[in-house]
């Protein structure tokens, strides 16, 4: 489905990856060793900058009393197994639909120390102010709002150069790399090669 998709047995292990690396959606089952799914969803609510991260219970638990713990704990949806395969990734898109939308209405996107202004175009980095040309900011502005995925190279090339575009794609690395370095650490942590398809904007100690 396209999904780059993180799993843990433990909702501590889960709990510690969701606040490192943010994603877009987090789904967890109620019976989990350990911390149970409903006490970590509350905890996740817990968290400022998590708090409008969709949030799907897929658990055995088909009592309504156990639905309706799960929605007001913090759920944004809950389905119960069996389930089917296709059901749930229609799901995650009217999720991920959902929290686009609310994020196109706002005008600064911010994530890994990086802060971007849609209205001003104002870029920081750590707090530092950073100068960037049209074209890096257009591409850090795609990655930054299509982080849940990887943005294939055509893909980029297509949104920033346009679909007429047949120069060098070389062109699209020479920004990346450009891009990374105005960035600095922040830039080289985040903006990620995915040899072969393009890049992806996620927290990686891999650069």
């Amino acid at each position: 489905f396209g999904y780059v998709v993180s799993a843990f047995e433990m909702a501590e292990d889960a709990l510690k990856n969701i606040e490192a690396d943010q994603p877009d959606l987090a789904v967890f089952d109620l019976m989990l060793p350990g911390m149970d799914g409903l006490s970590a969803i509350k905890k996740i609510r817990k968290n400022d900058s998590l708090a409008d991260m969709p949030i799907i219970i897929l658990t055995a638990k088909d009592r309504e009393f156990d639905k309706v713990a799960g929605l007001d704990g913090g759920a944004d949806d809950y389905m119960t197994k069996p389930f089917g395969v296709m059901e749930l990734a229609a799901r995650i898109r009217s999720l991920l639909r959902r929290r686009a939308r609310n994020q196109a209405d706002e005008e600064i996107l911010e994530k890994y120390g990086i802060s971007l202004n849609k209205k001003t175009r104002e870029v920081t980095s750590r707090g530092k102010k950073v100068e960037l040309t049209l074209k890096e900011y257009e591409l850090l502005l795609y990655l930054m709002e299509n982080h849940s995925r990887v943005a294939t190279r055509d893909e980029l090339l297509n949104h920033i150069w346009g679909y007429d575009y047949d120069g060098e794609t070389r062109t699209l690395d020479m920004h990346i790399r450009t891009l990374r370095q105005k960035l600095g650490e922040e830039g080289a942590f985040c903006i990620r090669t995915v040899r072969g398809v393009g890049y992806r904007f996620v927290k990686t100690e891999e650069g």
